[in-house]
């Protein structure tokens, strides 16, 4: 939950301001469609594969490093945040994360720890969590309570640049429905407190406590939207819009639309694949809105509906059909096989349709949540589901591999 810069390199890290009811933003000041992801990961004890609290460890390993300024802590003293720098295509992100897991596992590794990358972590309780010793965590504890001090929980977040404040309104309204498609394909957490929950994502169960979480309602124009978050602001009701965590929302102040949906994924192809689909998504709803077409816009319910079938079955999840009305629910696979139709020609204008296949390669070899129930089910052993994703965290992809001379695996 860090507010850290993430695009573009030239927006100072100021909260946002008021200027009457009209929210001030940085729209237009990037390159539409430039990228930027953030990913929250797991510190892990070498051994047991617990969570450890070790994140004054890290920080002080990466002092005077240049990619310090894209590490930072989280709410726990056990999950280390990373952000990339502002970029254009897909390759780009896999490039920077790449680059990122690889110093940060190195890092991990010569405290004796490791790093894992997925949703929640399936055995390690919130009730031995540390706090991390900064004044807004102290802050949102202190207001939020328990719902906060059980938020042990690890996502990612795809920002993608729109150049026109009232066009990402509707880009907003335009990717709702997209909400469940990313929820089922990202989903990586089945196990909570040590138990199987029979949900794909739990930590969207958990985090759902939270207040302004779930999917955002519909603004007619971004004068609506800074409307109402004027008044929670000058209510004192928040800080300031960062304090607000729907599953997608306007960030202002980096001039993107934010997608927070999905889970901590632990291979570094899923989290680039996702990003793809976002930026091709962002530039299918721009153009239709720049065409001056209506773009559909579903009542929330029917959203959070299709959201709770992602979370509970992931891709198995049967779902509205909420495009053609369809009087019987379809497999949630179906609806991004046929958003990856539409959105694949966009992909390849800019220079993504090869990340993008790896959604084709989600869909047909299942997303991480599924990897770990099968892990699970072979031994009954917990402890292997954290070996395996640590270890898929860790991996290089085979592109990176051939190019650094290793073999691939």
């Amino acid at each position: 939950m860090s507010e850290r810069q993430a695009i573009p390199s030239s927006i100072t890290g100021k909260g946002a301001a008021y200027s009457g009811s009209v929210l001030d933003h940085k729209y237009g000041s990037s390159d539409p469609y430039t990228l930027g992801v953030e990913e929250e990961y797991m510190l892990l004890d070498g051994d047991s594969f617990d969570l450890v609290q070790h994140i004054e460890t890290v920080l002080a390993a990466i002092e005077g490093h240049e990619l310090q300024p894209r590490i930072a802590p989280e709410l726990m003293q056990s999950v280390l945040e990373i952000a990339t720098p502002v970029c254009h295509t897909a390759g780009d992100v896999m490039r920077e994360l790449t680059t990122l897991r690889r110093y940060v596992t190195g890092v991990a590794r010569e405290s004796g720890m490791r790093v894992g990358s997925a949703g929640t972590h399936p055995f390690s309780l919130f009730e031995r969590q540390r706090i991390t010793a900064r004044d807004r965590y102290h802050a949102l504890v202190d207001q939020m309570q328990y719902v906060a001090r059980r938020e042990l929980i690890f996502g990612m977040h795809i920002h993608v640049a729109v150049d026109d404040p009232d066009k990402a309104i509707q880009v907003v309204n335009g990717l709702l429905p997209q909400l469940a498609p990313l929820l089922a394909l990202s989903a990586s957490s089945p196990f909570w407190r040590g138990e199987p929950t029979g949900l794909a994502s739990s930590r969207q169960m958990v985090f759902s406590a939270f207040p302004r979480s779930g999917p955002p309602p519909r603004f007619r124009d971004y004068a609506d939207f800074a409307e109402v978050v004027g008044q929670l602001e000058r209510t004192g009701c928040i800080a300031d819009y960062t304090h607000i965590w729907w599953d997608i929302r306007l960030h202002a102040r980096l001039g993107t639309v934010e997608i927070r949906i999905c889970d901590a994924v632990a291979r570094v192809e899923d989290a680039v694949a996702l990003t793809a689909y976002c930026q091709a998504l962002v530039k299918l709803l721009s153009e239709r809105y720049e065409a001056g077409e209506q773009i559909p816009s579903y009542h929330r319910i029917l959203i959070s509906e299709n959201k709770w079938l992602a979370g509970r079955y992931g891709l198995e999840a049967p779902v509205m059909d909420l495009a053609t009305g369809r009087r019987n629910r379809v497999p949630v696979a179906h609806l991004v096989r046929r958003t990856l139709r539409e959105i694949e020609p966009h992909a390849r204008e800019l220079g993504s349709d090869r990340e993008l296949e790896g959604i084709s390669e989600i869909l047909s070899r299942g997303n991480g949540a599924d990897r770990q129930l099968r892990v699970f089910n072979a031994n009954r052993d917990i402890v292997e589901v954290v070996q395996e994703f640590a270890a898929a965290t860790e991996a290089l992809p085979e592109s990176v591999q051939e190019e650094a001379g290793a073999p691939a695996s």
